[in-house]
């Protein structure tokens, strides 16, 4: 966990790999609830009997529950003692590079592209976000995420 004092101390590495987050394991209990909370049951991801057949040899994670875990990377990985608060602004570009096997291990390079000044004191930060899985040459997914902090 990478900690720093106010906004403008973090800003000021724009352009820097800023943490590199711990390993999570991706578990079929998640993908489950996840296909649940999104309606989103392909038998790729919640049949694993099936899934053995298939082009993976086994239940993959959704590219969306890959994607939702950056929230969980950036909180876990870097702390802002002096933003009261962060709301995710949205994303510029994503792609799923590879598949998410069930079981796998990600973790999330972040480095911050920009950091521009905004309302009310606030910062809008760009973060380049790689997630990778533990043992594949290349990331899974790619994405550019912005995050807004306020004072």
């Amino acid at each position: 966990m990478k900690t720093f004092q106010t906004l403008k101390e973090l800003s000021n590495l724009a352009g820097q790999e800023i943490a590199v987050s711990d390993w999570v394991t991706v578990t079929q209990e998640q993908v489950n609830q996840f296909a649940q909370a999104t309606g989103d049951h392909q038998w790729i991801h919640v049949d694993v009997e099936k899934a053995k057949a298939g082009p993976f040899g086994g239940p993959i994670a959704h590219g969306f529950f890959t994607l939702a875990l950056i929230p969980k990377f950036l909180e876990s990985s870097l702390t802002i003692v002096e933003a009261r608060m962060g709301v995710n602004y949205g994303l510029n570009k994503v792609r799923f590079t590879a598949p998410v096997p069930v079981g796998s291990r990600l973790r999330a390079r972040i480095t911050l592209l920009s950091s521009e000044p905004i309302d009310k004191g606030g910062v809008q930060m760009t973060w380049a976000v790689a997630i990778e899985r533990e043992g594949a040459t290349k990331p899974v997914c790619v994405a550019e995420s912005l995050t807004r902090h306020y004072p």
